[in-house]
Formats: structure tokens, C-alpha cells, sequence
């Protein structure tokens, strides 16, 4: 059956209307999922601090990047009601830089608050860092705790493109710029230039443990040589303080801090105030998949994998624990 013009014309206008109702759908759904995100963190925030004194459950887990959502939210934490602290740590550790962040961060708020950390299974390496910044360790038995120390690493791809036939061609200003690259053999110059950093780096870290678990050098040199240590040998070697779980953290703050035991303890996010961004694309992403708006949905879709790309980048100084590098 043909159409006539003034149909065919008729029919276009619909479906303009139509996409311009389903992007102000999808621009309403987008502040309705803001607004409710904002209004429950904020909520969180406040409420916490008007029911009465509590203690505040925080937890580090997973790689330790640079973060200053966590900066800031220790911070918040800093300047709240909350009477003490309880820090769930569950790390294999991270970058140097952010475990010193970390800290750093930790540090300041230990200054203002009474801070336990509880090893729930793992502080190895930078989560180690992060667990010496409070005052009292407490870890399982099977508990896995240490790897104190620095690690840089790089992949070597130079064999490989010999057997396809590719030839790697660079000019640079100096002898060390981009070295090492994973293409050339490492000059020993640069293999020098990477351990000093390494060393330097290490030295900072010891010195740290050192200082902050009180331990003399022959002790220091027997557990900061990169193994991790049970529950059971930390607490023997220094590294924690006692076996136990929460219960035993609320113990400790209830006889050396004077903490009511009766006071609740409450869950404090240590990220964004008002919301999580990667919650926020991936709703976004479903929306416009169901209003039939794929196209839009697939570049949201790849910014938000961009963002989880950027989070996973490793380069530089490692503060990990990693045992397959040993293999």
C-alpha cells in the first residue's frame, strides 16, 4: 500500500516527538537515580551522627589506589560524632603511592579518633602500610599479614617481536628516558636507576614500620624481607597485636580508650559523598537500552569502561603482594 506526502510527513513528526519524549524520559530517569543516590549518602551522613555516640566501621579492600574520594571521606570522618574507629582491612596492597595516601589519610584521623584495624583476612604490602597507621592490630590465626617491601615490574616483549619480524625504532634525549621500554634488553644503568627508586622507596616503608610497631633493627630486618607472616607469627614478630575479630577491637577500645561497648557501631562509606559515578553509568546504560536508544547506550557504555580501565592502571612503584611473580 503507498503512502502519500502529508502521511510520510506525518509520520516523521511522531517520531521525532516520540525520541524527544524518550531523551527527557531518560534525562529524568538520570536525576531521579542523582537525587536518590545524593539523598541516601547524605541521609547516612547525618544520621549517623545525630542517633548519639557510635563507633564507625570502616573498610580497605581490594587494590589500594590513589583516591581522593577515600581522602575525603576520612576526613568527613575526622570531623564527626563517631567516638572511635574499627578499620576492616582485606588487601593484597597496592601502588606506593596509594598506600602512602592511604596513610597518610588514616594517620590524620587516628589523631582524632581512637582507631583498631582488624585484619579480616589479608594486609600484605600497602594494606600493611595502611594497618600500621592505628593503634592497636588485631588479625586471625589464619590471617595473612606483611610483605613488607616494594616491587616494580615491567613486561619484556623483545623475543617475541624478533620471531614475528618487528623491529622496535626509538630516539630519545637521554640514555635512561623511557627505560625500561619492553622491547630492548635493560642497560645496567637503568636496572641501577630502578633500584635506587626501589631502595629508597623501601627504606621509607621500613622506617615507617619501624617507627610505628615499635621494633628494633635485627627484629625489623627478620619480617621486612617481602614474606607474609599467619596471624599467629605477626602477633609474635610485632607485626599485630592480638588474635581475635571485631569483638576483640571493641575489647580494646572499651579498656584503653574508654569506649562504652554498648555504643553502636556503624558502617561509614569511604567513598563519594553523593554517590558512586560507576553505578551512575551503568544505570544510564540500561536506560537508554530500554528506550531503544542503543547507540547512546554503547558510548555511555565505554566511558564507564574507560573509568574502570584508569582505576586498574598499575604503572609505577608496586606495594603488592604477589605471590605468582615468585613462579
Amino acid at each position: 500500500m503507498s503512502l502519500d506526502a502529508d502521511t510520510i510527513v506525518d509520520r516523521r513528526r511522531l517520531r521525532r516527538r516520540l525520541t524527544l519524549w524518550r531523551v527527557l524520559a531518560v534525562l529524568f530517569a538520570i536525576i531521579a537515580v542523582l537525587a536518590v543516590t545524593a539523598r541516601v549518602t547524605r541521609s547516612n551522613f547525618i544520621l549517623a551522627d545525630a542517633a548519639g555516640p557510635y563507633v564507625a566501621r570502616i573498610a580497605v579492600r581490594g587494590l589500594i589506589l590513589n583516591d581522593e574520594d577515600r581522602t575525603k571521606a576520612l576526613d568527613r570522618l575526622a570531623r564527626s560524632q563517631a567516638r572511635a574507629v574499627i578499620l576492616h582491612i582485606d588487601s593484597p596492597g597496592g601502588t606506593a603511592a596509594g598506600g602512602e595516601q592511604l596513610y597518610a589519610s588514616l594517620r590524620a584521623l587516628a589523631t582524632e579518633k581512637p582507631m583498631v584495624v582488624v585484619v579480616d583476612g589479608l594486609a600484605a604490602s600497602a594494606a600493611y602500610m595502611a594497618a600500621v597507621a592505628g593503634d592497636h592490630v588485631v588479625t586471625g590465626n589464619a590471617g595473612l599479614v606483611g610483605s613488607i617491601g616494594v616491587l616494580f615490574q615491567y613486561p619484556s616483549f623483545g623475543q617475541l617481536l624478533k620471531t614475528v619480524g618487528v623491529q622496535f625504532e626509538e630516539v630519545k634525549s637521554s640514555p635512561l628516558k623511557a627505560s625500561p621500554n619492553g622491547v630492548d634488553p635493560i642497560t645496567p644503568d637503568a636496572r641501577a636507576a630502578i633500584e635506587s627508586l626501589i631502595k629508597d622507596n623501601y627504606d621509607w616503608f621500613r622506617g615507617l614500620v619501624k617507627d610505628r610497631r615499635q621494633m628494633d633493627e635485627e627484629l625489623l630486618g627478620r619480617v621486612a624481607d617481602g614474606r607474609v607472616f599467619t596471624g599467629r607469627q605477626a602477633v609474635e614478630l610485632k607485626l599485630a597485636d592480638e588474635i581475635g575479630g571485631e569483638s576483640a577491637a571493641l575489647a580494646w577500645l572499651a579498656k584503653e580508650k574508654n569506649i562504652d561497648p554498648k555504643w553502636p557501631v556503624r558502617d561509614w562509606s569511604l567513598g563519594p559523598r553523593f554517590g558512586n559515578l560507576d553505578f551512575i553509568h551503568l544505570a544510564m546504560v540500561a536506560t537508554f537500552d530500554a528506550l531503544g536508544l542503543r547507540s547512546l547506550a554503547r558510548q555511555v557504555e565505554s566511558s564507564a569502561a574507560l573509568r574502570m580501565i584508569e582505576k586498574l592502571n598499575l604503572d609505577g612503584l608496586l606495594a603488592l603482594w604477589h605471590p605468582a611473580a615468585a613462579d
